[in-house]
C-alpha cells in the first residue's frame, strides 16, 4: 500500500460489478476524481485490477469493503438489469463571430510546406475548442481555409503522414485523420485508447506510421494506410463501428485474427472497436504519457510522462529497448534527431537534457528555465533547440557550446513550437497564434546580437539568478505577425429565468446570451460581472433544464433526458404571436426543433426524392419505432407532428451552433446544424430526441405540478370557496388564482364544468374555459358590464404577492418550505370594479388550468 493511497485488490472486474460498502460521509475515487456514495457500483470501464482510494479523503473512522457480485446483464443489453439506463444526451456549443478563428487556447502546430518553390504553405492548428484549422500563408498574411470539425473535446496533438493526411488526436480519447487540403470532413476516427489521447508522433521518410500515447499509460503505433483504407462490403455488419457515418467512409475494415506476442517483449495487438486494422500496443508505462518522438526513419521511439523516464521502443515490434533516468518530474517534451542517435527531453523540472541512445546516458542538461518546459523544436541540424514552457519565455540554446539566448517573452504559458524557414510559430495558452523570427537555417546569426549567458546544469542555479533580477532582455520585442483569435469565456452564470447566460471572457468583456437562440442579446463590454449579475437578478423560478461549461472556450449547453423537458413557458411570456397566449411551450422541445430545422428540411426533401423514385416511402413512425418500443412516452399537444420553429428559438445561420451527441452506433460526434445532411438516424441521434422533433413526444416528466391551498384571510368573513387541495401547473400566474377566485364569488350558481363533489372535469387537460362564464351566469336583468365584482390580493405568508408571480416563484421566494403551498385572499375594502372592464384589463383567463383534489 503506497502512502496517501488505499488500495483494494479486484479478484475479477470481467462480469462482475463492484459494491463497495463503507462507514463514512464521504470519499473520492482517485479514478472517477467524483464523490462516492455509500453504495456505488463501477462499469468494468472503471475497473481494472484494483480500485485506489486517496487516503486523504478516507478518515481513521472508515471501514470500506467490497463486494464482488455477478452481472446479470452487460451495459449492451441491460434487460434483466434493475439499473436505470442512463440516456445519451446532446450539447449543442455556441458561436459569437464567424468561424475564422479559434475561441480558446492552441495546443499543437503543423506545418505543410509546397513540393513546388511558387506553391502555398500551410499551418494546421488544433485548439481546445475542439476544432482544427487551416491556414493558408502568405508573405505577411494567414486566412482560414478550413475548419476541421469532428472531435468533442479538446484537440491536444496534431501531425502530417505524408503529402495529404492529418492525424489528430483528443481528450475524446480518439485519434481522427483528415484529408490535408479537404474542405475539413473527418475520413476515419481510430478508437483504441482508454483515456485523454495526449501526444503523436510521426516518421517524416516512413509516412505511413504514426505513435499516439495517452492518459491511461498506453502507446499505439498505427499503419495509418492501413487504418483509413476501405475495404471489401464482405465486413459491412462491423461498418458503423470502425467509423461514425456522420464523419468519415462507410466502408468498413476487416476481420483480422487477433494475435498476441508473448509477455517478454510487453507487446500486444489489441482490437480495435471495427475488429479490423489492429495497432500494435507498447506495454511498459505504468502512468500517463505526455509525450512522444520518432525518428526520420520510423525504426525508433521514445516516450515520456509522470514516470519522469524516458522509455526507447522499436515501434516496428513494440518491444522496449532501454529506460533512461535522470528528470525528477514530468516529461513533457521529446525530440529525436534524423539519425535516431540524440534524444532531446524537456520536463516540468525546468531542465532540458541531451540523451546520447547509444551509450544510454545523458550527456548534457540545460538550466534554461526557470518552470516547466513544455515545447521543444530543433533546427534541422539538431545544432540548436528553441524552447518554451510555462515561464512565458521562449529561449534558443546551442546545444554544444551551451550558449543561450532568451528570444521573447509572451504573455501565457508556451504549448508548442513549429519552426517554419527562418521563423518560428508559437502557440500559447491564449487563442491567437504568433510569429516570431528565428533564423532557423542560421541561429548563429540571433547569438551575434548579444544578451547571451551560459546554461548550467543545475536548476536551482537558474531559479537563483532569476531571483536575483539578472534576467536577460529578449531580443525580440514584437512578433513578426499574428492569426488573432477570439477570447475563451472563462466565467459563466445562468440566470434565473433560465433563458439566459452571463459570461466573461479573457478580455474582461462581459455579455448576455440567449441559449434558445445562441446569440449574444447584450454585450455590457468591460463591467463588473458580479455588480451585472446582480443588476440582471429576477424573481422567478423555472426549473433546471439545461447545464452549461466553457470547457471548450464559449458555451456548451448540454440537454439531458427527462430532466431537459421540465421547463415550461406560456407563449405570451415568449411573446409568441399566433399561437393561443395561453399554450404552454416547452423550452426543451422548441430548442431542438430550432436546432435541428435544417435536419428536417433535408430530411423531409430527401425522403421526397426517395418517394418519387421508389414510389413509396418509410414512415416516420417506423423509423424510430424500434427505439420506442421499450420507452414510455406522453404526448406533447396534438400527435400531428408541429414542425414550425418559433422566433425564440430560431438559430443563427450566420454563426450557426455545432452539435455534440452520440446514437446507438459509432461514438460520438460533432457538426454544424447547418451541415447536417438528413440522412442521420438513430445510429446518429439519441432515440429521445428523434421522438421530441419527429413525434412530438416528452418523456414522463415529475415536478411540473404544484399543489396548494387557498383560503380566505384570518379574520376574514369571505365564503370559503374550497375545502381541499389544489394541484396547478407550476407556471401557473397569481392574476389566474384571482380570477378563480372572483368568479367563485360573483356566480350565483356552481361553474357549469363542475362535479358535485367539487372536482373539475373539464375534460382532456383538466382546462375550465372562460366561456362557461357568460350572461346566463349572472343574475337576471343585469348586463356583464353592470355586474360588479370585488378586488382581490392572494397572499402568501402575509407577503401580497404580484399578479404576474408564478406558483414556482411563490413557493421558491416567499413560501419557502417544503410542505404545500398555502395561499389565502382577501377582499380590498372600497375597490369594485367592473366584470367588462375587468375582463378587459386581464388578457390572460382563457384557461384556468386548475384541479381539485379532495
Amino acid at each position: 500500500m503506497s502512502a496517501g493511497i488505499i488500495t483494494i485488490p479486484i479478484p475479477s472486474s470481467k462480469g462482475y460489478i463492484l459494491v463497495l460498502n463503507y462507514f463514512a460521509t464521504s470519499f473520492f475515487s482517485a479514478k472517477t476524481a467524483r464523490p462516492i456514495s455509500p453504495t456505488t457500483s463501477f462499469s468494468p470501464f472503471y475497473l481494472s485490477s484494483s480500485i485506489h482510494f486517496h487516503r486523504r479523503w478516507i478518515s481513521s473512522s472508515t471501514t470500506v469493503w467490497v463486494t464482488a457480485m455477478h452481472r446479470v446483464g452487460s451495459a449492451g443489453n441491460n434487460g434483466n438489469s434493475n439499473r436505470p439506463r442512463k440516456e445519451k444526451r446532446l450539447a449543442y456549443v455556441l458561436n459569437d463571430t464567424d468561424d475564422t478563428k479559434h475561441c480558446a487556447g492552441i495546443n499543437c502546430l503543423a506545418v505543410l510546406k509546397s513540393s513546388v518553390s511558387d506553391g502555398c504553405n500551410y499551418l494546421f492548428t488544433g485548439s481546445r475548442d475542439g476544432t482544427l484549422k487551416r491556414w493558408a500563408l502568405g508573405e505577411d498574411s494567414a486566412t482560414c481555409s478550413a475548419t476541421f470539425e469532428s472531435h468533442v473535446d479538446w484537440v491536444n496533438d496534431t501531425v502530417i503522414a505524408g503529402d495529404s493526411t492529418l492525424v489528430s488526436c483528443s481528450s475524446d480519447t480518439t485519434l481522427k485523420t483528415w484529408n490535408c487540403l479537404s474542405d475539413g470532413t473527418c475520413t476515419r476516427t481510430l478508437r483504441q485508447h482508454s483515456d485523454y489521447v495526449t501526444c503523436l508522433a510521426s516518421a517524416e521518410k516512413n509516412t505511413n506510421v504514426v505513435a499516439s500515447g495517452g492518459l491511461g499509460g498506453e502507446v499505439f503505433v498505427w499503419d495509418i494506410e492501413a487504418a483509413v483504407t476501405p475495404l471489401s462490403k464482405s465486413s459491412d455488419v462491423m461498418e458503423d463501428d470502425c467509423s461514425n457515418g456522420i464523419n468519415g467512409s462507410s466502408n468498413a475494415l476487416p476481420m483480422s485474427s487477433l494475435r498476441t506476442i508473448s509477455s517478454s517483449n510487453s507487446i500486444t495487438a489489441h482490437t480495435t472497436q471495427c475488429q479490423g486494422y489492429v495497432p500494435v500496443a507498447a506495454k511498459g508505462h505504468k502512468e500517463s504519457v505526455y509525450a512522444l518522438a520518432m525518428n526520420d526513419s520510423g525504426n525508433l521511439l521514445v516516450s515520456g510522462g509522470t514516470e519522469k523516464v524516458v522509455r526507447v521502443w522499436d515501434p516496428r515490434t513494440g518491444s522496449k529497448t532501454m529506460k533512461l533516468r535522470g528528470h525528477t518530474d514530468n516529461i513533457r517534451a521529446l525530440l529525436l534527431d534524423s539519425t535516431g542517435r540524440y534524444c532531446l527531453s524537456g520536463s516540468s523540472d525546468s531542465m532540458i537534457r541531451l540523451w546520447d541512445l547509444g551509450q544510454q546516458r545523458c550527456v548534457h542538461s540545460y538550466a534554461v528555465h526557470t518552470d516547466s518546459v513544455w515545447a521543444l523544436a530543433s533546427t534541422p541540424t539538431f545544432s540548436h533547440v528553441y524552447s518554451g514552457g510555462r515561464d512565458f519565455s521562449l529561449y534558443l540554446t546551442d546545444l554544444t557550446t551551451r550558449e543561450s539566448l532568451l528570444l521573447c517573452t509572451k504573455e501565457h504559458p508556451i504549448l508548442q513550437l513549429a519552426l517554419h524557414d527562418d521563423s518560428i510559430w508559437v502557440a500559447t495558452t491564449d487563442s491567437s497564434i504568433h510569429r516570431w523570427p528565428a533564423e532557423g537555417r542560421n541561429p548563429q546569426k540571433v547569438f551575434q546580437r548579444g544578451a547571451s549567458f551560459l546554461a548550467g546544469n543545475l536548476s536551482f542555479a537558474r531559479a537563483r539568478v532569476s531571483l536575483e533580477g539578472s534576467t536577460p532582455a529578449p531580443v525580440y520585442k514584437e512578433p513578426i505577425f499574428t492569426i488573432p483569435g477570439i477570447p475563451a469565456i472563462v466565467q459563466h452564470e445562468i440566470l434565473n429565468n433560465r433563458r439566459h447566460v452571463l459570461t466573461k471572457d479573457t478580455a474582461g468583456s462581459v455579455k448576455l446570451w440567449e441559449i434558445t437562440r445562441g446569440v449574444v442579446v447584450e454585450d455590457y463590454g468591460q463591467v463588473s460581472f458580479d455588480e451585472k449579475k446582480e443588476q440582471l437578478f429576477e424573481m422567478v423560478s423555472i426549473p433546471a433544464w439545461f447545464t452549461v461549461d466553457t470547457r471548450l472556450g464559449s458555451l456548451s449547453v448540454h440537454l439531458e433526458t427527462p430532466q431537459c423537458f421540465s421547463a415550461e413557458m406560456y407563449s405570451a411570456d415568449l411573446n409568441i404571436t399566433g399561437k393561443p397566449e395561453d399554450d404552454k411551450v416547452n423550452l426543451a422541445r422548441e430548442t431542438l426543433k430550432g436546432l435541428l430545422t435544417h435536419w428536417m428540411t433535408k430530411r423531409r426533401q430527401r425522403l421526397g426524392s426517395l418517394a418519387s423514385v421508389n414510389g413509396d416511402v418509410m414512415s416516420v413512425k417506423d423509423i424510430t419505432a424500434r427505439s420506442l418500443a421499450h420507452s414510455r412516452i406522453e404526448v406533447d399537444g396534438n400527435t400531428e407532428n408541429d414542425s414550425m420553429v418559433y422566433p425564440p428559438f430560431e438559430f443563427s445561420t450566420v454563426s450557426p451552433p455545432s452539435i455534440i451527441t452520440e446514437g446507438s452506433q459509432g461514438g460520438p460526434w460533432r457538426k454544424k446544424i447547418t451541415e447536417l445532411g438528413g440522412t442521420e438516424d438513430e445510429k446518429d441521434f439519441p432515440w429521445w430526441i428523434l421522438d421530441c422533433v419527429l413525434h412530438n413526444r416528452l418523456p414522463p416528466r415529475e415536478n411540473t405540478k404544484c399543489s396548494f391551498y387557498l383560503h380566505p384571510c384570518e379574520g376574514s368573513a369571505v365564503q370559503i370557496l374550497t375545502q381541499g387541495k389544489l394541484s396547478a401547473p407550476r407556471i401557473l400566474r397569481i392574476h389566474k388564482v384571482v380570477n378563480y377566485v372572483i368568479e367563485k364569488m360573483v356566480l350565483d350558481k356552481p361553474i357549469e364544468s363542475a362535479n358535485t363533489d367539487g372536482t373539475f372535469s373539464p375534460g382532456l387537460g383538466g382546462q375550465l374555459q372562460h366561456s362557461t362564464v357568460g350572461d346566463g351566469s349572472f343574475r337576471s336583468g343585469l348586463k356583464s358590464w353592470q355586474k360588479l365584482r370585488p378586488s382581490i390580493e392572494i397572499l402568501c405568508n402575509n407577503q401580497v404577492l404580484s399578479p404576474d408571480m408564478s406558483l414556482a416563484t411563490v413557493r421558491a421566494y416567499v413560501w419557502k418550505k417544503p410542505e404545500d403551498l398555502v395561499l389565502n385572499y382577501r377582499v380590498i375594502q372600497g375597490r369594485l370594479v367592473s366584470v367588462y372592464r375587468d375582463r378587459n384589463l386581464m388578457p390572460f383567463v382563457k384557461c384556468w388550468e386548475l384541479y381539485l383534489f379532495i
